[in-house]
Formats: structure tokens, C-alpha cells, sequence
């Protein structure tokens, strides 16, 4: 859609970035600057040298433990951490997570609300929910994010330093 609202501005500038002067935020008589014409089209906006807001890089889908801290307090996300039980029980757990192993993550966010909630003992996410995948180091947590969003879920991330990462910022704390 945005590749649309954008698409009107194509044919203007170039036009308008060939002349350096307009470049270099000079007014030139008669010509209109380039960073007006994109910041009035509705839905357009210039970041750096974007133009429209693209960006070849994906959206960052990493979470601090800072982040995560906030997103807990909060009540902000479904925290899923997908490390074995038995890690669990060895390392420890981040407070207000739900245990759903890496290999079975795929068919849980698939189950009925009501059998995720018997067989994990949390709230089953919507797919419009915020969810964050955390395991021990962040390598699963990636994984899990993939599967989710090869499944439809839309916000969803992870905590890149896992369970390491939080046992060391706690102790700090």
C-alpha cells in the first residue's frame, strides 16, 4: 500500500533530485523542494536517504532485557520461553513466562485457547498479540519467532541474550 501512496511521487523526483541545488536545500526559483513535496504526500516520509520510508533492512525483531522488563511490568507481551523443562528447572525461569519447548511450538500455536492454557498453564497469544520467544542464549528463541510468523503471527520477538542475559542483569539489579 505504501509502494502506492509513493508510487504518484516516481515520475517527480527525479526531476527535482537531478538539480544539486535542490539537493543541497537551496531554493531554486520556481521549484518546490523535494522534502516538501514527500512530506506532504500522505502516508510518505523521509528517513536519511529514504525516500517513502523503505528500507531494505527488516524491521528489528530484538528485545533488550531492558525492553523485556518494561513489556513484563507492563503486561505487554506473551512471554514464551522455549527451552526444555528440565533447563528450566536447572537455570531458572523469567518471571511471567510460559514454558513451550522449541519443538513443540509449532503445533501449540495451533491448539484451541482452552488446551493451550491445560497443557502450558498460560493464556493462549492472538495473532495480534505482542509475543516475545526467549531459551537460553537466543538461537531457539529465533527459531520460534520464525515458526510463529510462518503461522500469521504479526508481532512477535525475541529475546536475544536469553535466560544467560537475564540471570547476568538480575544480579547487577
Amino acid at each position: 500500500m505504501a509502494l502506492r501512496r509513493c508510487w504518484g511521487l516516481a515520475g517527480v523526483a527525479p526531476r527535482l533530485l537531478w538539480n544539486s541545488a535542490v539537493l543541497r536545500g537551496a531554493s531554486v526559483p520556481g521549484r518546490t523542494p523535494a522534502s516538501s513535496l514527500v512530506n506532504t504526500h500522505h502516508g510518505c516520509k523521509t528517513t536519511g536517504s529514504q525516500l517513502c520510508g523503505f528500507s531494505s533492512a527488516p524491521p528489528s525483531t530484538d528485545v533488550s532485557y531492558e525492553q523485556l522488563k518494561q513489556l513484563l511490568a507492563g503486561r505487554k507481551a506473551v512471554v514464551i520461553d522455549v527451552r526444555e523443562p528440565w533447563e528450566l528447572r536447572e537455570y531458572g525461569v523469567i518471571p511471567g513466562s510460559i514454558n513451550v519447548p522449541l519443538g513443540q511450538v509449532n503445533t501449540a500455536l495451533q491448539l484451541g485457547p482452552e488446551e493451550f492454557n491445560e497443557k502450558y498453564g498460560g493464556e493462549m497469544p492472538q495473532q495480534t498479540d505482542n509475543i516475545v520467544f526467549t531459551c537460553l542464549a537466543g538461537v531457539r528463541s529465533k527459531t520460534a519467532l520464525n515458526a510463529a510468523t510462518s503461522l500469521g503471527y504479526k508481532d512477535v520477538q525475541h529475546y536475544l541474550g536469553g535466560w544467560q542475559d537475564w540471570a547476568k542483569n538480575e544480579q547487577q539489579n
